[in-house]
């Protein structure tokens, strides 16, 4: 709604605003939101069944509020894919990534935050909502991020929170853990937090953000269930981060903010997680597959390290595609960048309907 009416209250920033959401319509192919094709097994279905089962029984009680044994089946992941030492006392729960990015922006949103776009939409949305000002950053034309350029900013603006995605939201891009440590002196620098969103961090092969925790007590790690571990339906997201962060996120969360079955369904993923990451390696290998063929087409293909895939180089506009493509059954996103689209690697079938009809489309 663009027109609202005068007797509502509403505050001035929000007043031009959209609400965030991508477009939910039929389709035979789903290809729009960067989820895991691939469901839970029968016996991880059956697994949760049975733990939601149990904690039925007591739902008349509030939920464990600080959510102990979740966090301590996120610790133990992450020390066992990242290789680092972190407690309970360094992991935050929330319901989705987004809830722990608001979260952020509650507690430590005093300054300006800054973000190099394109990148995750979300991030100015919700930094905007916070009452945070926010600046864009900007990437090269490759949609790669200048280091050097990108430091300088943040010596200039002295932003109390600065934000990158690894692998980018939605190029698909990378960085490297020796750019995100010069981010992270840059932003000590001024007094400020570097927020690094991976959101992807499994599809891709470069090193975490949360191996550099301890050394820069100013980074913050955000993560999610709802990509690599085929979770997106549970609305689980956390954070790693020095233990004094997760401390301070305590003033603003929500009493009860993480339902009992939430924090059961999401404890009993944990203890699949081999099985849930399995399709990771295949995902990654469909989405090199459907790179190559992009580029058969003579399509600009920009590198993924990602679930996802952007590209361009068509003729046509952006939203004419798009709808070419819906009206063959196939619906991807349209992320607002002029002769750009983004397209989830799916399953097998998916993904050779996605290029089927992008081939009869240009």
């Amino acid at each position: 709604m663009s027109n609202w009416p005068n007797w509502l209250p509403l505050r001035e920033q929000l007043r031009p605003l959209t609400p965030y959401g991508a477009p939910q319509v039929p389709a035979g192919a789903r290809l729009n939101t960067n989820e895991n094709p691939y469901g839970p097994s029968k016996e991880l279905s059956a697994a949760i069944a049975k733990r939601v089962g149990e904690v039925a029984t007591s739902l008349n009680r509030y939920p464990d509020r600080d959510a102990i044994k979740l966090r301590e089946g996120l610790s133990a992941y992450l020390k066992k894919q990242c290789d680092v030492d972190l407690t309970v006392e360094n992991i935050w729960a929330a319901n989705g990534s987004n809830e722990i990015l608001q979260s952020i922006f509650l507690a430590f949103g005093s300054a300006k935050a800054i973000g190099f776009v394109p990148s995750y939409s979300m991030h100015p949305l919700i930094g905007k909502v916070a009452n945070v000002e926010w600046v864009n950053g900007f990437r090269r034309d490759d949609f790669s991020l200048d280091v050097t350029a990108a430091v300088k900013q943040i010596a200039d603006l002295k932003p109390a929170l600065t934000f990158i995605t690894t692998p980018n939201n939605p190029t698909g891009s990378a960085i490297s853990i020796n750019d995100i440590k010069e981010l992270a002196i840059a932003t000590a620098a001024v007094n400020g937090l570097l927020i690094v969103d991976e959101a992807y961090a499994e599809f891709s092969n470069e090193k975490s953000a949360i191996t550099l925790i301890a050394k820069y007590p100013n980074v913050l790690v955000s993560r999610t269930m709802s990509k690599a571990f085929a979770f997106a339906g549970v609305r689980l997201g956390y954070l790693a981060a020095n233990k004094i962060v997760v401390d301070a996120l305590q003033l603003v969360r929500l009493p009860y903010h993480l339902s009992a079955i939430t924090q059961a369904a999401a404890e009993v993923a944990l203890e699949f997680q081999d099985e849930l990451l399995a399709e990771v390696s295949k995902l990654a290998s469909d989405r090199d597959l459907v790179a190559a063929a992009l580029t058969e087409m003579g399509l600009r293909v920009i590198p993924s390290d990602a679930n996802f895939i952007l590209f361009g180089g068509f003729k046509q506009s952006s939203h004419e595609l798009w709808e070419k493509l819906l009206a063959e059954g196939v619906l991807i996103r349209d992320v607002g960048l002029a002769g750009y689209l983004r397209v989830t690697i799916g399953n097998d079938a998916e993904n050779q309907a996605f290029l089927k009809a992008l081939k009869g489309a240009l």
